[in-house]
């Protein structure tokens, strides 16, 4: 999670630094407060939810107004650091404390705004088979945190004063890290004011003009990515494993923002072979042996979202081979990757899920040809 978070504050500081030397920066500020509900998503979280979380948001934002071109082709959103300290108003959950890489969009003519995050937290009150095993929400001390606004908003109303409200949702988990893992989701109302620095002197956006987003578009490209990293299984105590990610797709890209990709996964997940040994000597009737095939092999459909040189992929997959039967047959995908060397090389960092349930977080490096 640590390495996810680095990730996400090297892509803003490679926004500045490719940003021309006469470029004028706008930045804004915002506080915050907000109060909400764990939502009960898992029935085995049910003791940890004893009150009504509160907490603060606060940020800083560059304000964006078309010096790029992908600044105009996505209406001029706001890009930045969030820090967010949450009282989840449970004793054994205690206080989370994050900080993370943010973007929001504009709508409505800058009415509304969507928000969306993702960094890293550190939770004051992790699990501890002595002292704190009631917190089975939280494994570890860092766990990735993800954030999501819609807020109405109205920025500068005097002297670069604005004020903000809206309704968001905060998520907690480590990623199958290591057990246990249950995470929590924080449904909240917000009310906050924003001050925009240097107001009087914020110019006019600049269009992107005539040229259009399908001038883009690229002959079909094939990707060979090598993706690690490391989770353990939902039961506590069998240990952290490592695990291998071998992928090839191809990828058409149709204009400035999308792409669209198919390929195929083989995955070598370590963490398998303990759990089917577990489950072989504690439920004999589930017809589990413990010698089953740990390697499983996926095909899937994904899309990416371009940035300039940032890309959001989501990708929906599912297994063709698996011996032995680890959550469904469907799986998922959803992370961040970076390109360099004229879009040939790229690094990523995804969470692979089984729908809402995560079993890790992806580290990768891939090249497009």
């Amino acid at each position: 999670m640590k390495n996810n978070f680095f990730l996400f504050i090297t892509i803003l500081t490679f926004q500045f630094a490719c940003a021309q030397q006469n470029e004028i920066k706008f930045f804004s500020l915002e506080v915050g407060y907000f109060y909400g509900s764990i939502l009960d998503h898992n029935p085995g979280i049910e003791h940890l939810i004893t009150g009504h979380p509160t907490g603060i948001i606060a940020s800083i934002s560059r304000k964006t107004y078309g010096f790029n071109e992908w600044e105009s082709r996505y209406n001029f959103p706001d890009w930045g650091l969030t820090f967010v300290h949450q009282d989840l108003k449970n004793e054994f959950l205690g206080e989370n404390y994050s900080l993370l890489g943010h973007f929001n969009f504009y709508m409505l003519d800058r009415s509304l705004t969507i928000g969306i995050g993702q960094g890293i937290s550190y939770a004051t009150n992790p699990y501890d088979p002595e002292t704190n095993f009631n917190n089975n929400a939280f494994g570890t001390r860092l766990l990735a945190t993800t954030l999501f606004r819609i807020n109405y908003t109205k920025e500068n109303i005097y002297k670069g004063i604005g004020l903000q409200a809206g309704l968001g949702l905060i998520h907690y988990s480590n990623g199958n890290f290591k057990a246990p893992n249950a995470s929590t989701n924080t449904f909240f109302a917000n009310v906050g004011v924003s001050y925009l620095i240097n107001n009087v002197n914020f110019p006019a956006r600049i269009p992107h003009g005539a040229w259009r987003s399908s001038n883009y578009k690229e002959r079909i490209k094939y990707n060979l990515v090598f993706r690690t990293g490391v989770n353990e299984a939902d039961v506590n105590g069998l240990g952290q494993h490592p695990f291998y990610v071998f992928s090839v797709f191809a990828d058409k890209r149709i204009n400035y923002k999308s792409s669209f990709q198919v390929g195929a996964d083989v995955f070598f997940s370590d963490f398998l072979i303990d759990l089917m040994r577990y489950e072989a000597a504690v439920f004999p009737n589930r017809g589990v042996t413990g010698d089953e095939d740990y390697r499983r092999i996926g095909v899937f459909v994904g899309h990416e979202l371009r940035f300039g040189k940032l890309g959001v992929v989501t990708q929906v997959g599912k297994y063709v081979y698996r011996d032995y039967e680890f959550e469904n047959s469907t799986y998922n995908r959803l992370g961040l990757k970076m390109y360099f060397y004229r879009d040939r090389i790229f690094t990523a960092i995804t969470l692979k899920a089984h729908f809402a349930k995560a079993e890790g977080i992806e580290f990768g490096l891939g090249i497009r040809i």
